[in-house]
Protein backbone atom coordinates (compact mmCIF):
# COMPACT_ATOMS: atom_id res chain seq x y z
CA UNK A 1 0.00 0.00 0.00
CA UNK A 2 0.91 3.59 -0.94
CA UNK A 3 2.45 5.36 2.01
CA UNK A 4 1.53 9.37 1.96
CA UNK A 5 3.52 12.15 3.65
CA UNK A 6 2.62 15.97 3.19
CA UNK A 7 5.57 17.56 2.43
CA UNK A 8 5.87 19.74 4.66
CA UNK A 9 6.87 17.75 7.36
CA UNK A 10 9.95 16.61 5.65
CA UNK A 11 12.03 19.02 7.02
CA UNK A 12 12.97 18.33 10.32
CA UNK A 13 14.34 22.19 10.98
CA UNK A 14 10.69 23.31 10.94
CA UNK A 15 9.16 20.78 13.12
CA UNK A 16 8.84 19.51 16.08
CA UNK A 17 6.89 18.20 18.65
CA UNK A 18 5.91 15.21 16.46
CA UNK A 19 4.91 18.10 13.39
CA UNK A 20 7.28 15.81 11.00
CA UNK A 21 6.66 11.82 9.94
CA UNK A 22 9.65 10.25 8.38
CA UNK A 23 9.09 7.13 6.99
CA UNK A 24 11.61 4.78 7.12
CA UNK A 25 12.75 1.32 7.19
CA UNK A 26 13.13 1.32 11.17
CA UNK A 27 13.50 -1.51 12.98
CA UNK A 28 10.45 -2.78 15.08
CA UNK A 29 10.54 -0.84 18.19
CA UNK A 30 11.17 -3.76 21.60
CA UNK A 31 7.63 -3.66 23.18
CA UNK A 32 5.56 -6.04 25.65
CA UNK A 33 2.46 -5.05 23.05
CA UNK A 34 1.35 -8.07 20.85
CA UNK A 35 0.06 -7.46 17.20
CA UNK A 36 -3.69 -6.41 17.64
CA UNK A 37 -6.81 -8.21 16.43
CA UNK A 38 -7.17 -8.78 12.71
CA UNK A 39 -8.02 -5.72 11.24
CA UNK A 40 -6.99 -3.18 13.50
CA UNK A 41 -3.83 -0.99 14.15
CA UNK A 42 -2.09 -0.64 16.91
CA UNK A 43 1.10 2.04 17.18
CA UNK A 44 3.34 1.95 20.08
CA UNK A 45 5.97 4.79 20.58
CA UNK A 46 9.87 4.39 21.97
CA UNK A 47 10.42 6.17 24.89
CA UNK A 48 12.20 9.83 25.23
CA UNK A 49 15.56 10.09 27.15
CA UNK A 50 15.93 11.20 30.43
CA UNK A 51 17.08 14.88 30.85
CA UNK A 52 18.28 17.64 33.48
CA UNK A 53 18.34 20.64 31.03
CA UNK A 54 19.01 24.32 32.19
CA UNK A 55 16.92 26.47 32.11
CA UNK A 56 17.17 27.97 28.53
CA UNK A 57 18.09 24.96 26.79
CA UNK A 58 16.56 23.33 24.29
CA UNK A 59 15.51 19.43 24.20
CA UNK A 60 15.37 17.94 21.00
CA UNK A 61 14.96 13.99 20.54
CA UNK A 62 13.05 11.82 18.22
CA UNK A 63 10.45 8.99 19.18
CA UNK A 64 9.79 6.38 16.50
CA UNK A 65 5.93 5.50 16.02
CA UNK A 66 6.03 1.31 15.18
CA UNK A 67 2.48 -0.09 13.80
CA UNK A 68 2.51 -3.48 15.53
CA UNK A 69 -1.52 -4.27 14.47
CA UNK A 70 -2.78 -5.68 11.16
CA UNK A 71 -4.07 -2.92 9.62
CA UNK A 72 -2.31 0.61 8.53
CA UNK A 73 -3.02 3.69 11.16
CA UNK A 74 -4.49 6.49 7.83
CA UNK A 75 -3.17 9.64 9.83
CA UNK A 76 -1.82 10.40 13.26
CA UNK A 77 -2.59 12.77 15.72
CA UNK A 78 0.55 13.13 18.12
CA UNK A 79 -0.19 14.96 21.06
CA UNK A 80 2.45 17.12 23.58
CA UNK A 81 1.76 18.43 26.86
CA UNK A 82 4.23 20.40 28.78
CA UNK A 83 4.27 21.20 32.74
CA UNK A 84 5.02 25.40 33.38
CA UNK A 85 8.61 25.61 33.44
CA UNK A 86 8.61 24.45 29.96
CA UNK A 87 7.49 25.71 26.84
CA UNK A 88 7.68 25.04 22.95
CA UNK A 89 10.53 27.25 20.97
CA UNK A 90 8.43 28.06 17.79
CA UNK A 91 5.23 27.54 16.79
CA UNK A 92 5.10 24.61 13.83
CA UNK A 93 2.27 24.42 10.76
CA UNK A 94 0.01 21.52 11.45
CA UNK A 95 0.24 21.94 15.04
CA UNK A 96 -2.71 23.55 17.37
CA UNK A 97 -1.46 25.23 20.42
CA UNK A 98 -3.41 25.46 23.51
CA UNK A 99 -2.86 26.03 27.58
CA UNK A 100 -5.27 23.76 29.33
CA UNK A 101 -5.93 23.40 33.25
CA UNK A 102 -3.02 23.99 35.55
CA UNK A 103 -0.82 26.26 32.93
CA UNK A 104 -0.13 23.15 30.85
CA UNK A 105 0.89 23.81 27.20
CA UNK A 106 -0.14 21.83 24.67
CA UNK A 107 0.40 20.81 21.19
CA UNK A 108 -1.80 18.69 19.19
CA UNK A 109 -0.33 18.18 15.59
CA UNK A 110 -1.85 16.24 12.73
CA UNK A 111 0.81 13.77 10.86
CA UNK A 112 -0.72 13.04 7.01
CA UNK A 113 1.04 10.02 7.17
CA UNK A 114 -0.09 6.35 6.45
CA UNK A 115 1.52 3.61 8.43
CA UNK A 116 1.99 0.23 7.15
CA UNK A 117 1.54 -3.00 9.79
CA UNK A 118 5.59 -3.50 10.49
CA UNK A 119 6.44 -0.05 9.32
CA UNK A 120 7.38 2.84 11.58
CA UNK A 121 8.54 6.62 11.17
CA UNK A 122 9.91 9.08 12.92
CA UNK A 123 8.89 12.26 14.50
CA UNK A 124 10.67 14.94 16.59
CA UNK A 125 10.03 16.49 20.16
CA UNK A 126 11.20 19.87 21.30
CA UNK A 127 10.75 21.94 24.07
CA UNK A 128 12.51 24.37 25.93
CA UNK A 129 12.95 25.18 29.99
CA UNK A 130 12.03 28.53 31.01
CA UNK A 131 13.78 30.72 33.59
CA UNK A 132 11.42 28.79 36.53
CA UNK A 133 11.65 25.16 35.51
CA UNK A 134 12.21 22.32 38.32
CA UNK A 135 10.04 19.56 38.58
CA UNK A 136 8.90 19.12 35.46
CA UNK A 137 6.85 16.68 33.43
CA UNK A 138 6.09 15.99 29.51
CA UNK A 139 3.17 13.81 27.90
CA UNK A 140 3.46 12.24 24.56
CA UNK A 141 2.49 10.28 21.80
CA UNK A 142 -1.18 9.04 20.22
CA UNK A 143 -3.20 6.65 20.34
CA UNK A 144 -3.20 2.92 19.75
CA UNK A 145 -5.27 3.61 16.20
CA UNK A 146 -3.30 7.32 15.97
CA UNK A 147 -6.40 9.25 17.40
CA UNK A 148 -5.86 11.49 20.25
CA UNK A 149 -4.53 10.24 23.11
CA UNK A 150 -7.13 9.77 25.98
CA UNK A 151 -5.51 10.80 29.30
CA UNK A 152 -3.99 7.18 30.64
CA UNK A 153 -1.02 6.09 29.76
CA UNK A 154 -0.13 3.10 27.40
CA UNK A 155 2.62 1.97 24.89
CA UNK A 156 1.24 4.65 22.70
CA UNK A 157 1.23 7.50 25.14
CA UNK A 158 3.59 7.98 27.89
CA UNK A 159 5.40 10.18 30.41
CA UNK A 160 8.43 11.70 31.10
CA UNK A 161 9.58 12.91 34.51
CA UNK A 162 12.37 15.36 34.72
CA UNK A 163 14.20 17.68 36.92
CA UNK A 164 15.79 21.08 35.76
CA UNK A 165 19.78 21.86 36.57
CA UNK A 166 18.02 24.32 38.64
CA UNK A 167 16.79 25.00 42.44
CA UNK A 168 14.50 26.59 44.48
CA UNK A 169 14.85 28.13 47.88
CA UNK A 170 12.00 27.19 50.43
CA UNK A 171 11.60 29.88 53.35
CA UNK A 172 10.09 29.06 56.95
CA UNK A 173 7.98 32.60 58.42
CA UNK A 174 7.09 31.80 62.08
CA UNK A 175 5.17 34.42 64.61
CA UNK A 176 5.75 37.04 67.38
CA UNK A 177 2.89 37.36 69.50
CA UNK A 178 1.24 37.89 72.62
CA UNK A 179 -1.28 36.20 74.87
CA UNK A 180 -2.76 35.57 78.64
CA UNK A 181 -2.31 32.64 80.71
CA UNK A 182 -5.65 30.82 80.26
CA UNK A 183 -6.65 32.65 76.89
CA UNK A 184 -6.50 31.97 73.02
CA UNK A 185 -4.42 33.28 70.46
CA UNK A 186 -4.18 32.57 66.89
CA UNK A 187 -1.13 31.84 65.10
CA UNK A 188 -0.10 32.01 61.58
CA UNK A 189 2.94 30.82 60.29
CA UNK A 190 4.20 30.23 56.35
CA UNK A 191 6.05 28.75 53.61
CA UNK A 192 7.54 30.72 51.19
CA UNK A 193 9.30 30.05 47.68
CA UNK A 194 11.90 32.33 46.62
CA UNK A 195 12.98 30.25 42.94
CA UNK A 196 13.99 30.28 41.22
CA UNK A 197 12.53 27.63 40.50
CA UNK A 198 8.57 26.69 40.97
CA UNK A 199 7.71 23.48 42.65
CA UNK A 200 5.10 20.35 41.89
CA UNK A 201 6.38 16.98 43.30
CA UNK A 202 6.35 15.34 39.85
CA UNK A 203 8.14 11.54 41.30
CA UNK A 204 7.15 10.49 44.86
CA UNK A 205 4.37 11.29 47.15
CA UNK A 206 7.32 12.91 49.80
CA UNK A 207 5.24 16.43 49.09
CA UNK A 208 7.00 20.06 50.12
CA UNK A 209 6.03 20.72 53.32
CA UNK A 210 5.95 23.00 56.95
CA UNK A 211 6.33 21.36 59.74
CA UNK A 212 4.81 23.03 62.98
CA UNK A 213 6.18 22.34 66.61
CA UNK A 214 3.83 23.95 68.57
CA UNK A 215 4.52 26.09 71.74
CA UNK A 216 4.64 24.53 74.83
CA UNK A 217 2.23 25.69 77.78
CA UNK A 218 -0.01 25.71 74.62
CA UNK A 219 -2.44 23.22 72.91
CA UNK A 220 -3.40 23.49 69.27
CA UNK A 221 -7.78 23.85 69.82
CA UNK A 222 -8.06 24.53 65.95
CA UNK A 223 -5.54 23.15 63.00
CA UNK A 224 -5.79 23.92 59.30
CA UNK A 225 -7.28 20.84 57.45
CA UNK A 226 -4.24 21.01 54.87
CA UNK A 227 -1.84 20.27 58.27
CA UNK A 228 -1.86 16.88 59.42
CA UNK A 229 -0.55 15.19 62.80
CA UNK A 230 3.43 14.26 62.55
CA UNK A 231 4.26 10.57 64.03
CA UNK A 232 8.08 9.23 63.79
CA UNK A 233 8.29 9.54 60.25
CA UNK A 234 5.70 10.64 58.43
CA UNK A 235 1.87 11.91 59.05
CA UNK A 236 -0.04 9.88 61.12
CA UNK A 237 -3.46 11.38 60.87
CA UNK A 238 -5.95 12.93 58.79
CA UNK A 239 -5.71 16.82 58.35
CA UNK A 240 -6.77 19.24 61.17
CA UNK A 241 -6.60 16.64 63.91
CA UNK A 242 -7.12 19.40 67.21
CA UNK A 243 -4.35 18.70 69.82
CA UNK A 244 -1.21 17.13 68.86
CA UNK A 245 2.46 18.53 69.34
CA UNK A 246 3.79 18.19 65.68
CA UNK A 247 2.27 19.18 62.43
CA UNK A 248 3.41 19.03 58.79
CA UNK A 249 1.24 21.07 56.75
CA UNK A 250 1.25 20.95 53.24
CA UNK A 251 0.73 23.90 50.30
CA UNK A 252 -2.64 23.84 48.64
CA UNK A 253 -2.29 21.29 45.28
CA UNK A 254 0.95 20.43 47.00
CA UNK A 255 2.60 23.49 44.44
CA UNK A 256 4.33 26.58 44.92
CA UNK A 257 5.04 29.07 42.54
CA UNK A 258 8.12 31.44 42.52
CA UNK A 259 7.58 34.48 45.15
CA UNK A 260 3.88 32.56 46.03
CA UNK A 261 3.52 32.29 50.04
CA UNK A 262 1.47 29.28 51.88
CA UNK A 263 0.34 30.17 55.48
CA UNK A 264 -1.40 28.14 58.19
CA UNK A 265 -2.99 29.58 60.97
CA UNK A 266 -3.60 27.90 64.16
CA UNK A 267 -6.11 28.78 67.53
CA UNK A 268 -3.74 27.67 70.56
CA UNK A 269 -5.19 27.51 73.88
CA UNK A 270 -2.92 29.00 76.49
CA UNK A 271 -2.78 27.11 79.72
CA UNK A 272 -3.49 28.74 82.96
CA UNK A 273 0.20 28.53 84.37
CA UNK A 274 1.86 29.16 80.87
CA UNK A 275 4.78 31.40 80.60
CA UNK A 276 6.28 33.06 77.81
CA UNK A 277 7.13 30.09 75.10
CA UNK A 278 7.87 29.40 71.95
CA UNK A 279 7.75 26.62 69.24
CA UNK A 280 9.03 26.01 65.43
CA UNK A 281 8.75 26.03 62.01
CA UNK A 282 10.87 24.34 59.58
CA UNK A 283 10.74 24.25 55.74
CA UNK A 284 10.76 20.15 54.78
CA UNK A 285 9.33 17.42 53.48
CA UNK A 286 5.79 15.45 55.00
CA UNK A 287 8.63 12.95 55.98
CA UNK A 288 10.81 15.35 57.28
CA UNK A 289 13.33 14.98 54.75
CA UNK A 290 15.33 18.17 53.55
CA UNK A 291 14.78 18.95 50.29
CA UNK A 292 17.52 18.28 47.52
CA UNK A 293 16.43 21.08 45.34
CA UNK A 294 16.56 23.59 48.23
CA UNK A 295 20.24 24.38 48.73
CA UNK A 296 20.49 27.54 51.35
CA UNK A 297 19.46 25.52 54.16
CA UNK A 298 20.10 28.82 56.58
CA UNK A 299 16.34 30.28 56.10
CA UNK A 300 14.64 26.71 56.28
CA UNK A 301 13.81 27.24 60.27
CA UNK A 302 11.82 29.96 62.41
CA UNK A 303 10.54 30.48 65.33
CA UNK A 304 6.84 30.66 67.15
CA UNK A 305 7.23 33.35 69.83
CA UNK A 306 4.12 34.05 72.38
CA UNK A 307 4.88 36.48 74.82
CA UNK A 308 2.62 36.04 77.92
CA UNK A 309 2.75 38.34 80.97
CA UNK A 310 2.82 37.47 84.73
CA UNK A 311 1.80 38.73 87.83
CA UNK A 312 5.42 40.26 87.98
CA UNK A 313 5.14 41.89 84.55
CA UNK A 314 4.09 45.34 83.49
CA UNK A 315 1.02 45.40 82.59
CA UNK A 316 0.90 46.04 78.73
CA UNK A 317 -2.63 47.96 78.82
CA UNK A 318 -1.15 50.41 81.24
CA UNK A 319 2.58 51.04 81.03
CA UNK A 320 2.47 52.85 77.25
CA UNK A 321 2.58 49.83 75.72
CA UNK A 322 0.48 48.53 72.25
CA UNK A 323 -3.07 48.18 73.15
CA UNK A 324 -5.36 45.89 70.79
CA UNK A 325 -5.53 47.41 67.08
CA UNK A 326 -1.97 48.19 67.58
CA UNK A 327 0.89 47.11 65.29
CA UNK A 328 3.47 44.34 66.16
CA UNK A 329 6.25 43.44 63.39
CA UNK A 330 6.80 39.83 61.38
CA UNK A 331 7.54 36.97 63.70
CA UNK A 332 11.03 36.85 61.90
CA UNK A 333 13.52 38.18 59.46
CA UNK A 334 12.32 35.82 57.22
CA UNK A 335 9.00 37.25 56.37
CA UNK A 336 9.67 40.79 54.55
CA UNK A 337 6.09 41.82 54.61
CA UNK A 338 6.36 41.31 58.60
CA UNK A 339 3.05 40.17 60.33
CA UNK A 340 1.19 43.35 60.79
CA UNK A 341 -2.13 43.08 61.93
CA UNK A 342 -4.75 45.01 64.40
CA UNK A 343 -7.36 43.65 66.81
CA UNK A 344 -8.51 40.21 68.11
CA UNK A 345 -8.56 37.33 65.49
CA UNK A 346 -10.14 34.24 65.15
CA UNK A 347 -8.89 31.06 63.46
CA UNK A 348 -8.77 30.75 59.81
CA UNK A 349 -8.29 28.53 56.80
CA UNK A 350 -4.72 28.05 55.37
CA UNK A 351 -4.07 30.09 52.16
CA UNK A 352 -1.16 31.01 49.18
CA UNK A 353 -0.50 33.91 47.77
CA UNK A 354 1.89 34.50 45.17
CA UNK A 355 3.25 37.53 43.23
CA UNK A 356 0.76 39.35 41.10
CA UNK A 357 -1.89 38.11 42.75
CA UNK A 358 -4.91 39.79 43.51
CA UNK A 359 -6.20 40.78 47.33
CA UNK A 360 -9.75 39.18 48.12
CA UNK A 361 -10.78 41.27 50.95
CA UNK A 362 -9.40 42.62 53.95
CA UNK A 363 -10.21 41.64 57.69
CA UNK A 364 -8.70 43.51 60.92
CA UNK A 365 -5.42 44.34 58.50
CA UNK A 366 -5.20 40.96 57.19
CA UNK A 367 -4.59 39.74 53.86
CA UNK A 368 -6.87 37.32 51.87
CA UNK A 369 -5.27 35.21 48.72
CA UNK A 370 -5.74 33.73 46.02
CA UNK A 371 -4.88 29.56 45.41
CA UNK A 372 -3.11 28.56 42.20
CA UNK A 373 -4.92 25.19 40.70
CA UNK A 374 -3.11 22.09 40.18
CA UNK A 375 -2.90 19.79 37.11
CA UNK A 376 -5.80 18.04 35.85
CA UNK A 377 -4.83 15.52 33.76
CA UNK A 378 -4.53 12.04 34.37
CA UNK A 379 -0.40 10.65 35.34
CA UNK A 380 0.14 7.09 34.68
CA UNK A 381 -0.59 5.87 37.66
CA UNK A 382 -3.88 7.17 37.37
CA UNK A 383 -3.70 10.12 39.28
CA UNK A 384 -3.92 13.79 37.94
CA UNK A 385 -1.33 14.38 34.80
CA UNK A 386 1.57 15.88 35.58
CA UNK A 387 1.29 16.31 39.55
CA UNK A 388 2.58 12.51 39.87
CA UNK A 389 1.87 11.23 43.21
CA UNK A 390 1.52 14.92 44.66
CA UNK A 391 -1.70 14.70 43.59
CA UNK A 392 -2.87 12.67 46.01
CA UNK A 393 -3.13 16.08 48.04
CA UNK A 394 -4.36 18.35 45.37
CA UNK A 395 -7.35 19.84 45.24
CA UNK A 396 -8.53 22.49 42.60
CA UNK A 397 -9.13 26.23 43.35
CA UNK A 398 -10.67 27.76 46.49
CA UNK A 399 -9.87 31.19 48.32
CA UNK A 400 -8.74 31.06 51.60
CA UNK A 401 -8.98 33.44 54.16
CA UNK A 402 -6.19 34.65 57.00
CA UNK A 403 -7.16 34.93 60.53
CA UNK A 404 -6.63 38.05 62.11
CA UNK A 405 -3.97 37.71 64.75
CA UNK A 406 -4.20 39.58 67.69
CA UNK A 407 -0.84 41.40 68.80
CA UNK A 408 -1.06 42.50 71.82
CA UNK A 409 -3.77 41.12 74.58
CA UNK A 410 -5.24 43.09 77.40
CA UNK A 411 -5.73 42.62 80.72
CA UNK A 412 -8.81 40.32 81.42
CA UNK A 413 -11.67 42.19 83.24
CA UNK A 414 -12.34 41.31 86.93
Amino acid sequence: MRQRIRPSHLRKSAAFVAAAAIVAAVPAVAVSSAYAAEGEPSLVISSLPSTSPKPGEVYDENVVVTNKGTAAADGITFRIRLTRGLDFPEPVAGCTYSTVEDQVRQALCELDTVVEPGASVETPVRFKALPNALMEAVQYGTSATGAAPGEGFDDSHRRLTLTADSSADLVAVGDDTEALAGDKQSVTVKLRNDGPGWIQNQESDDLTALMVKIPKGTVAAEVPKECSPFAIDGPSGPGGTPRKSTYVCRPADATLDVDETASFTFMLEIKDDAKTTTGEVKATSVYDIHPTFDKNPANDKAQIRIAIPTDNEPDPATSGGSTDGGSTGGGNGNDPDGQSTGGTGGTGSTGSTSAGASTGATTGGSDTGSLDGNLASTGSDGTPLLAGAAAAAAGLGGVLVLAVRRRRATAKSS
